[in-house]
């Protein structure tokens, strides 16, 4: 049987194979350049907060020269504390400019993970899943104003320190 890459499974979007794979890894490395545009230059935790959205958490797990691995998640709160969602890692490997999700999401009261890929061998059917719901997640993140930006953050907090001064000053 020969290989045919315009395999379809629905309009417009392609078999669930290795070149869709393959595609969809560097879908999510541009998505998450736009999202962190100054890589090396983003504290090690920060926070991307916009008007009318969930602040979305970024930590900087680990730094090497070829790759960095990032946790994104937001944030919940219920009776029971808080907790994280989607709770995503994420392995960004910059010299062939792709990203994968390498672990996802741990359900209350469970300490491993939903998805780890060194501890699995998964098919590329639930890979393609796992990082086709990424690929969606960061364009939504992207759609409603998120970016983790060094500069964006001390604007942020030089106008909270305005808007505090500003305060004090109508108080007193």
């Amino acid at each position: 049987m020969r290989y045919s890459c315009k395999q379809k499974v629905h309009p417009g979007v392609r078999a669930r194979d290795l070149p869709a794979l393959m595609e969809l890894y560097e879908l999510n490395y541009i998505q998450l350049r736009q999202l962190v545009p100054d890589l090396d230059a983003i504290q090690e935790h920060s926070q991307s907060c916009v008007k009318g959205a969930l602040g979305l958490y970024l930590t900087v797990q680990e730094r090497c020269k070829y790759t960095t691995t990032l946790h994104l998640s937001y944030r919940f709160a219920d009776d029971e504390g808080s907790f994280l969602a989607p709770d995503i890692v994420i392995r960004m490997y910059h010299d062939a400019q792709l990203a994968e999700v390498i672990s996802r999401g741990r359900r209350r009261g469970r300490r491993d993970a939903l998805y780890d890929r060194f501890h699995h061998q998964y098919s590329i059917e639930t890979k393609w899943r796992v990082n086709r719901f990424l690929h969606k997640w960061l364009g939504y993140c992207l759609h409603t104003g998120h970016v983790f930006s060094p500069a964006r953050e001390q604007l942020s907090e030089v106008l909270q320190n305005l808007e505090d001064e500003q305060a004090l000053s109508c108080e007193s």
